[in-house]
């Protein structure tokens, strides 16, 4: 270990990897046993990530938070790998209607940059992020093709000293006897031939064809063929098309889908070549067969997964400024959410260190949760808060956008949590956040001006995350490595909008004693997706799934709001309203007055229309690019409050609590879709 290493940032990245291998959920005293740290250690670490947003303690555990992907979100910026060819990889999943995945190599290993998954009832359960050893992918001869003596040296050790791939978590153990027809039962185990034994064969067989197989050497059933994408000559990254044994054959794959997997490759380079260039546009991406609209690098369509109902997504969202305004175009619902900008909502503020350079299409800051004071700033992220516009509340404080503001953050929570609170972890993380789209090469002075530290800390740091491998440095530069994705990424890649908003959700109601929900939009209806009750001899009594009419509900009428006009009423005329009670607002003027005063005031508030002495206020809750995807309500008995303390005392808990979801939101859907149920 270097001299100058952080070894409280050496210890923190440890505590983070074993929470990536608990699959994102480890109590403390498992992280002690994990990592072998005293446990005073830990819980200062875990107190120090918790600060940061990365983490949240749930009683004696600790648990990933969405916020930390924005670690991985640099890498991936950095890289522009997944801005560009995403989209590609999309159409090609569509068009053969296979999974296919986007993998760069990472040592001797490879990692999945992208994932576009079919679902069905056998699915790929591989994630962006995730680390596999070379040998049993079809990428990773193609990776190997361009190795020298030295990445292959690596390889051989690595291969002695972990037969069974025990490092690799996201595969089964290399176990089962591998290759040909030969009975090697009566070897002993040592020399009996395993999966990836001809791994220099194949990769030797791929460097000439510019192509290769994984025939079962994942696991039985599960077959692939891959293609490299290059740039300047070099492997950028290899697309993978992923099927089952039940649906295609090795060598069926070979004959049947490497044409237009060839097609798509060729596309790609051209699309990197044209950026690269400046280009104001790539070309069209391949047409999927029956999906409409080529999509481009600077239009990407809505898309959804096929399925209708709350199965949709929320397409990321590869940079900030996306054009267009909330309120338009089709309606927000599950499987048709596109990005859109709201009026006001620009990106967000030039990188410090960097100012001459374009707006940075960084994640946003999100901000603290109750009692917390705001996390560090993000160099490279916006520090714009897209939710809060059109509130009748104040912004809650986000990340401050200048230097001085890791400095006044880190002072701020020393003071609060003393010793608890470890400085030097938190310095040398939000060093991480100082690359993304533009700033994939920094020097030591671009990182000490983007992140306000001295250039004797950022050197420190520097040294650190280049012996834990997170860095490389060449030429007196630095740049992200994909082990950054192991941070985190891969259990909070899956993570859908409603695990994203319940321990939100679950706060304010113990904060405010009130039943809280949250809801999409399916047709004429709101299905709840998130629900949390009091514990109170009378309290709202819904379940997760339940359905009720949309334009009875204050949780529909804030998502409906959202809508044009025309389409809103199209909406409520496939509902047919029909009065619930009394209070019940039905007639078409009445209620299209409604949701103009809904616009106008960013709230909706609903008494007795659904049942009699319910009183429920709802926000909506919008998607990186503006649009609104849910909405959250509190709901109480008429007798608890008045309507005048609900706008008093409920709305601004309840504007913070969507504005925190959707600080999260922006973060986990950058470079992934979200499922929004």
């Amino acid at each position: 270990m270097p001299d100058e290493a952080v070894t409280p940032l050496i210890r923190g990245i440890a505590v983070l990897r074993r929470l990536t291998e608990a699959d994102g959920a480890a109590s403390l005293s498992g992280l002690e046993r994990a990592t072998g740290l005293a446990r005073s250690t830990v819980d200062r670490i875990t107190a120090t990530l918790a600060r940061m947003g990365y983490v949240r303690l749930d009683g004696r555990d600790a648990v990933l938070a969405p916020r930390l992907m924005e670690l991985g979100n640099a890498y991936l910026a950095a890289l522009r790998l997944p801005r560009v060819l995403d989209p590609y990889a999309d159409a090609l999943a569509d068009e053969l209607d296979e999974s296919v995945s986007l993998a760069v190599c990472d040592r001797d290993g490879i990692r999945f940059i992208h994932q576009a998954t079919r679902r069905r009832a056998m699915s790929l359960s591989f994630r962006i992020g995730d680390l596999l050893p070379a040998e049993r992918t079809a990428p990773g001869p193609l990776f190997a093709s361009e190795w020298g003596e030295e990445e292959w040296n690596r390889w051989r050790e690595r291969r002695a000293a972990d037969p069974e791939d025990r490092g690799f978590p996201a595969v089964p153990a290399r176990s089962r006897p591998y290759g040909g027809g030969t009975d090697t039962s009566a070897l002993p185990a040592a020399q009996r031939p395993t999966v990836g034994d001809d791994f220099e064969e194949r990769a030797a067989e791929a460097g000439r064809s510019g192509w290769a197989l994984d025939d079962q050497l994942i696991e039985p059933g599960l077959v692939a063929v891959s293609m490299p994408v290059r740039e300047a000559g070099r492997i950028a990254c290899v697309v993978n098309v992923v099927s089952h044994t039940s649906r295609h054959s090795a060598a069926d794959l070979r004959e049947t889908l490497l044409p237009r997997l060839r097609a798509a490759v060729a596309a790609m380079e051209r699309a990197l070549e044209l950026d690269a260039q400046g280009a104001p546009d790539a070309p069209d991406a391949p047409e999927p067969l029956g999906h409409g609209p080529k999509p481009t690098r600077s239009a990407f369509p809505a898309r959804a997964t096929g399925m209708t109902g709350v199965t949709g997504v929320i397409e990321p969202g590869y940079a900030e400024g996306t054009a267009g305004a909330g309120g338009t175009g089709a309606p927000a619902g599950p499987g048709d959410i596109a990005d859109s900008t709201r009026p006001g909502d620009a990106a967000g503020p030039p990188s410090p260190g960097d100012a001459a350079g374009p707006p940075s299409p960084g994640d946003a800051a999100g901000p603290p949760s109750p009692g917390d004071a705001a996390g560090p700033p993000s160099p490279g992220g916006d520090t714009g808060d897209p939710a809060a516009a059109g509130r009748a509340t104040e912004r809650p404080a986000g990340r401050p956008p200048t230097p001085s503001g890791l400095a006044d953050w880190t002072a701020a929570s020393k003071q609060e949590l003393g010793r608890e609170f470890v400085e030097s972890l938190a310095r040398g993380l939000t060093v991480i956040t100082a690359f993304g789209e533009g700033r994939a090469e920094l020097s030591l002075t671009a990182v000490a001006q983007a992140t306000g530290l001295a250039r004797a800390t950022a050197r420190r740091a520097l040294i650190t995350l280049e012996h834990l491998g997170y860095v490389i440095a060449h030429d007196r530069v630095f740049r992200l490595t994909p082990r950054v994705l192991g941070l985190g990424f891969p259990p909070l890649s899956r993570t859908t909008l409603p695990e994203i908003a319940a321990p939100h959700l679950t706060e304010l109601s113990q904060r405010l004693g009130d039943s809280v929900s949250l809801a999409v939009l399916t047709g004429a209806e709101v299905q709840y997706t998130g629900h949390v009750s009091t514990r109170g001899i009378m309290s709202v009594n819904l379940t997760v799934g339940t359905r009720l009419p949309a334009y009875a509900t204050s949780l529909g009428r804030a998502i409906l709001a959202d809508l044009p006009e025309a389409r809103a009423l199209e909406v409520l005329a496939d509902g047919a309203p029909e009065a619930v009670t009394a209070e019940t607002m039905t007639d078409p003027d009445v209620f299209r007055a409604e949701l103009d005063k809904i616009r106008r005031s960013g709230y909706a508030l609903v008494e007795g229309e659904l049942e009699q002495g319910l009183r429920s206020i709802a926000v909506p809750v919008r998607e990186r690019g503006g649009r609104v995807v849910a909405a959250v309500n509190v709901a109480m008995h008429s007798s608890r409050r008045t309507a005048e303390a609900c706008v008093s005392d409920v709305l601004p808990e309840l504007h913070a609590t969507a504005t925190r979801i959707e600080a999260d939101l922006r973060i986990a859907g950058r470079f992934r879709r979200v499922q929004l149920s």
